[in-house]
């Protein structure tokens, strides 16, 4: 028995190559968006952690320093850096108080089941926006994306798969392109998935430098050494609240 060869062009073979290029980065880049989206997750539970703990704290602190420098505005008329500073502490103490009314999430840690990190990735490679072909395309894949980071937030399954749903339903098929434009187009979507990459890269090198990350992880660290690292913090303030309050009687009877 004989055997046929398919011999292909070069820039068939060229084509291929970059396919097999491409679909290696796809797996890498759904890999980098779990890893994003999962990181940003964690990160915003800490922080309303964060807030719930200490943050009406703050605002009290800064409360209780606005009446500090209002009295001291009173005992030195002519200096105004007292009435801008108090003013300051209040708007700062507007701040706390309004990321206190923000909706809270009675979750510690952010712990998205296997399963479901199986699905986002299976998504992401299939809706990614930079393996998009027109503007249009784009456009579509851009907005499915960002509800895929919404519904993974919130540990959506049933979300997650009603956008896949979404994609296959009103998905894009391809037109007919010759053999050259195809070349052109894999190139093009290699070129879009690569500075994707990098862009995650520097996204993730930013958040991990963040005071709010940098917190956590020495919180995290606390905790090994059985320590609560949110408790000091709070202790901390509270001690400051209290000789800021002593302040004001001081000031108040040198005031009467």
């Amino acid at each position: 028995m004989s055997s046929v060869v398919q011999i292909l062009s070069p820039q068939a073979e060229g084509l291929q190559s970059k396919r097999r290029e491409l679909a290696q980065l796809r797996k890498k880049l759904a890999d980098m968006e779990l890893q994003l989206s999962t990181e940003k997750a964690d990160l915003n539970l800490f922080e309303i952690r964060y807030q719930k703990v200490v943050g009406a704290m703050y605002a009290e602190m800064d409360i209780v320093k606005a009446q500090v420098l209002n009295l001291a505005a009173k005992l030195y008329p002519n200096a105004e850096t007292f009435r801008e500073e108090a003013e300051s502490a209040r708007e700062q103490a507007r701040k706390y108080s309004e990321k206190k009314k923000e909706p809270t999430n009675s979750q510690k840690e952010f712990k998205p089941p296997e399963n479901l990190k199986k699905l986002f990735r299976r998504v992401a490679k299939k809706i990614h926006p930079d393996l998009s072909s027109s503007a249009e395309e784009r456009k579509k894949r851009h907005d499915l994306m960002a509800k895929l980071n919404q519904a993974y937030d919130k540990l959506d399954e049933e979300g997650i798969r009603s956008i896949l749903i979404e994609w296959e339903t009103e998905g894009y098929s391809e037109s007919p392109m010759e053999l050259g434009e195809q070349l052109v187009l894999v190139v093009r979507q290699l070129a879009q998935v690569r500075g994707r990459l990098y862009n995650i890269s520097e996204e993730m090198e930013e958040l991990e430098l963040s005071e709010m990350f940098q917190l956590k992880i020495n919180m995290g660290s606390a905790e090994k050494e059985g320590r609560d690292l949110l408790q000091e913090i709070a202790d901390d303030i509270e001690g400051k609240i209290n000789k800021a309050k002593a302040q004001i009687r001081d000031l108040a009877h040198e005031f009467i």
